[in-house]
């Protein structure tokens, strides 16, 4: 079997692996556009703190996702070009 016949699906894996991953940037992107490097020394809670621990709680949620994602694309794509590279070494010999 050639294991070229098995580019074509992989490369749709890859593609909605990396559509996810880029999907989960984005909406991290636009989470920690508002946030801001701030230290709240005075002891009441404020308004801004609470945004502030809604956005980094919100970040430590989907960095498990990020990661995971992150890695699976890097893991097909190396696939892919392992697969064409051992089909290219074959047909040389």
């Amino acid at each position: 079997m050639n294991p070229l016949h098995a580019i074509p699906t992989m490369l749709i894996i890859w593609a909605v692996v990396t559509v996810a991953f880029l999907l989960l940037l984005a909406y991290r992107g636009q989470i920690t556009r508002y946030e801001e490097d701030q230290l709240f020394l005075n002891g009441s809670s404020s308004n801004e703190e609470q945004q502030q621990n809604e956005i980094v709680r919100k970040v430590n949620r989907i960095a498990p996702f990020v990661r995971i994602l992150g890695g699976a694309a890097s893991l097909v794509t190396v696939s892919i070009v392992g697969l064409w590279m051992y089909d290219a070494w074959t047909r040389l010999q």
